[in-house]
């Protein structure tokens, strides 16, 4: 599994709440509004519900680990993704994005998804350090 990384000059508590708050998903993902049933205000170990696109598509995703302030993983069809947030020296942090597939063709789709994910990465650190 390969991690997608971006030094970020916000402080770790603010990227957290951007990337473990559904709510605020649409503030830096192009592609997703929101969520359903996955927590509130922070995502849930073993939360089961939705992920929603832009154009309301949902996918069935599922929350399988927390560490609060600091990481979440979560399922969505046969992708894991792993979402970090990590200090880094004089207050700034670092955000790691993981995406593993459990098999073929979830395997292949992980790797075609591993750059978005570090795009994605770039725009949490952008949003992170608008305040």
């Amino acid at each position: 599994m390969r991690i997608y990384a971006v030094d970020c000059d916000a402080p770790p508590d603010r990227v957290w709440k951007l990337i473990a708050q559904p709510e605020r998903w649409s503030e830096w993902s192009p592609y997703v509004s929101g969520a359903e049933s996955l927590g509130s205000p922070e995502v849930a170990e073993g939360a089961e519900g939705c992920v929603v696109l832009r154009g309301g598509l949902r996918l069935a995703a599922r929350v399988t680990r927390v560490v609060p302030g600091e990481s979440w993983t979560w399922r969505v069809g046969g992708l894991t993704v792993h979402h970090a947030v990590r200090p880094a020296p004089g207050g700034r942090s670092r955000i790691e994005h993981a995406v593993e597939g459990s098999a073929p063709p979830w395997s292949i789709a992980a790797i075609a998804y591993g750059p978005i994910a570090g795009l994605i990465a770039r725009n949490i650190a952008r949003v992170a350090e608008r305040g």
